[in-house]
């Protein structure tokens, strides 16, 4: 079955009969949630379309049927975008021709932005989540990156497999949940891309937990998120994250690390600048 084929089935499982205004009795139900007849009837399109699309006989769909299915399956707009993506696949994937170890090349513009950055943690990755640019302060939150070789160098694979770094989130299951969800988002909008795809296989082979949540099929756009931090020498850290795209390059993302001023998190994180630059 195709990716579009598994999300599909994975959100028509996931809605109860009488949520939509079907009846939860009658014949015995042998599959969880909706059947395909009844995805097709609120969406009002054919039994057998919708379910060609479910069994990847067919890959693309036009906008009011796409429309339809959301509208059925009660996606959320980050899953109508996911449904979107999938359905009807960019023309041009970004970066995926093959990364050389490394070889992502970061601008002077760039690079002088985050050294400008001394009192915020800063992180340039690549659309596959491999970190290509850090500053000191970055380094002094998690470690100096350049400790990994550059194919280890990647955010989520750290998350799950680099023992430092699942370790220092009190919050991690919340965390890992929601980076899942967002990889899945940035897997679509790279049909073919071989390093995301060995990421990925890598993750389902070696972690249960990100086996557990890719196999949900949850979906998420977000740009903003909130972690804390156990840190071995600034304590207790609450840090809002923020992902902002790199104007000099839109393939590339910034994360930043804040905390609001006057916080006990933001004296913290002076603290730690002062410990990093000494």
């Amino acid at each position: 079955m195709s990716e579009l084929g598994d999300f599909l089935k994975s959100k028509r499982a996931a809605i109860a009969p009488e949520s939509v205004g079907l009846p939860a009795v009658g014949n015995p139900r042998r599959v969880r949630g909706l059947r395909r007849e009844e995805v097709a009837q609120l969406a009002v399109m054919s039994v057998d379309h919708y379910t060609r699309l479910e069994q990847g006989r067919v890959t693309t769909a036009s906008d009011s049927v796409l429309n339809g299915i959301a509208t059925a399956l009660r996606l959320t707009d980050a899953e109508r975008t996911y449904l979107r993506i999938l359905a009807q696949p960019p023309t041009r994937s970004r970066n995926t021709g093959g990364q050389a170890e490394g070889g992502t090349t970061v601008g002077p513009l760039v690079w002088h932005l985050l050294d400008a950055m001394r009192d915020i943690p800063a992180i340039v990755m690549d659309p596959r989540g491999d970190i290509v640019a850090w500053n000191p302060l970055a380094a002094a939150l998690y470690f100096d990156f350049a400790e990994l070789p550059p194919r280890e160098r990647n955010m989520i694979r750290m998350l799950f497999l680099e023992p430092r770094v699942r370790g220092m989130h009190r919050n991690w299951e919340e965390v890992a949940a929601v980076s899942v969800a967002r990889m899945r988002m940035s897997v679509g909008l790279m049909p073919g891309d071989r390093r995301m795809a060995e990421l990925v296989s890598e993750l389902l082979e070696r972690d249960a937990d990100f086996r557990r949540w890719w196999g949900g099929h949850e979906v998420l756009a977000t740009d903003t998120f909130r972690k804390s931090f156990d840190h071995p020498v600034a304590g207790w850290l609450l840090l809002d994250w923020q992902a902002l795209s790199v104007a000099a390059d839109p393939d590339l993302t910034m994360i930043v690390f804040t905390a609001p001023p006057g916080s006990p998190t933001a004296d913290s994180l002076r603290m730690l600048a002062s410990w990093a630059a000494g």
